[in-house]
């Protein structure tokens, strides 16, 4: 639980540095990838002070739909086939790279991989907290 909570906010803080220092100016999909990581970092914070370990049924959902958008997106960038299915019709085009470190790290890579991070830890949660209850049972 420990780890999904500063993965959350360590992407929280990168896409405000991102936003508000380096002035990216997100995409329509940045900011509904953000919609899904900000509730996030509030969230397992509180469960990490509450100890709430059913915190998973509340959570994985959030970066299950988060983990999706920033696939796509990730796909999106990388495949150029895929730019004329591009939702972002005004402003910043969702296809853009502000960032392409080694060729392929980009920001929604860098999402993606915290909404899988968070995503397997509650997993492995709930599933301790199933086996706990089996054998209590």
């Amino acid at each position: 639980m420990l780890l999904s909570w500063i993965t959350a906010i360590i992407a929280t803080l990168g896409s405000l540095y991102f936003s508000e220092v380096m002035h990216f100016i997100p995409c329509t999909l940045c900011w509904y990838q953000r919609i899904f990581m900000y509730p996030l970092a509030i969230i397992l914070g509180v469960a990490v002070y509450r100890n709430d370990q059913g915190v998973y049924n509340y959570v994985l959902p959030l970066s299950i739909i988060g983990m999706l958008l920033s696939g796509y997106h990730t796909l999106l960038q990388k495949i150029p086939y895929l730019q004329q299915f591009e939702m972002c019709k005004s402003g910043v085009p969702c296809s853009q790279d502000y960032i392409n470190w080694l060729g392929f790290i980009t920001i929604p890579l860098l999402a993606f991989i915290a909404f899988t991070i968070i995503t397997v830890s509650m997993i492995i949660l709930a599933r301790q907290q199933k086996e706990e209850a089996a054998s209590k049972a």
